[in-house]
């Protein structure tokens, strides 16, 4: 038991939450903003998988490491764009429309992966982000390891939250944003196209989505490999509710999962394999769930969230 409260404070531990962190910091800050437009976008999860291998892939064919991050994002912003044209003018299911972008991402990602690299048995690797220390402060004890040494993409899935929450409630935009998801007859009534907003809205949620899966191709790992995603974007949905369509708390509860997810694979060593490695396995999510329904419960969720609006409507 000692030894087990010890690892909460090693910055090892801490160096590792935060990593993991970082693809569900992009991911659930794109989700939300979505969301507060009043679009539920299930589309995450392929969009992270093709935004995962499209930097992974622009890097391998010679391209420089931001450009491959600026290819992910355009890849998930085109995705977003075929999303946002089915639900938002066309008023169809966003449930539908999210899973069969979800199917339609993966899919034609492994096929053009196949297509590029028929020969290939085993993933060919990149040299990703490399770890940026901050001088003085990557030398604080246990924090500054964790905050401070990371790759350039982490301090940039932070940099996004501040920008995000900024814009969403110290601008006019921000404002539209959130009204578009709350009450779009009053957008309307302002003379601002509520389809605008929203598109324009799942596009560029979408291409965070797909910047958090390039940061585990570019950054946590140096290579693409099937079901690398693993259930993230699904994870990322929960934490928007959890983090009650807050940039701040989503943020939290990004990291409070990635801690979950980190203790237990430290929890495994610990255990010399007496306990079953699933039931460690499944600690993160069981208690994330445990969260999420302490917090939902009180969540105050967008009121025209998954509501098509056509223009003129009352």
């Amino acid at each position: 038991m000692e030894q087990a409260l010890e690892i909460l404070f090693t910055a090892s531990f801490w160096v590792a939450a935060i990593r993991i962190a970082s693809p569900l910091i992009f991911a659930t800050t794109g989700e939300l903003i979505c969301e507060r437009a009043g679009v539920l976008n299930l589309g995450i999860e392929g969009i992270m998988t093709a935004g995962a291998f499209a930097g992974w892939f622009t890097v391998y064919a010679g391209g420089d490491l931001w450009t491959g991050v600026m290819v992910a994002a355009l890849a998930g912003a085109m995705f977003g764009l075929l999303h946002a044209t089915l639900t938002v003018p066309l008023g169809l299911s966003q449930h539908v429309v999210g899973i069969g972008v979800t199917l339609l991402a993966s899919s034609l990602t492994y096929f053009t992966y196949r297509l590029a690299l028929p020969e290939v048995t085993s993933p060919p690797k990149i040299a990703p982000f490399e770890p940026l220390a901050i001088p003085g402060l990557s030398s604080i004890p246990v924090i500054g390891p964790a905050l401070f040494n990371q790759t350039p993409l982490t301090y940039l899935a932070f940099a996004t939250v501040a920008i995000v929450a900024w814009v969403l409630y110290r601008t006019p935009l921000g404002l539209a944003i959130r009204a578009a998801g709350e009450n779009p007859a009053a957008v309307e009534a302002q003379g601002i196209s509520v389809t605008g907003i929203r598109m324009s809205a799942v596009m560029a949620g979408s291409a965070l989505m797909a910047v958090g899966g390039a940061f585990l191709t570019m950054s946590a790992f140096n290579s693409f490999f099937f079901q690398m995603i693993n259930g993230r974007g699904w994870i990322c949905i929960a934490l928007v509710v959890f983090g009650s369509w807050r940039p701040g708390k989503a943020l939290l509860g990004a990291i409070l999962f990635a801690a979950f997810d980190a203790y237990q694979v430290r929890l495994q060593q610990l255990s010399g394999g007496v306990v079953p490695y699933q039931v460690f396995l499944m600690m993160p999510y069981v208690l994330s769930i445990l969260a999420l329904v302490l917090v939902a419960r009180r969540a105050t969720y967008p009121k025209a969230l998954m509501t098509p609006y056509q223009k003129g409507e009352r």
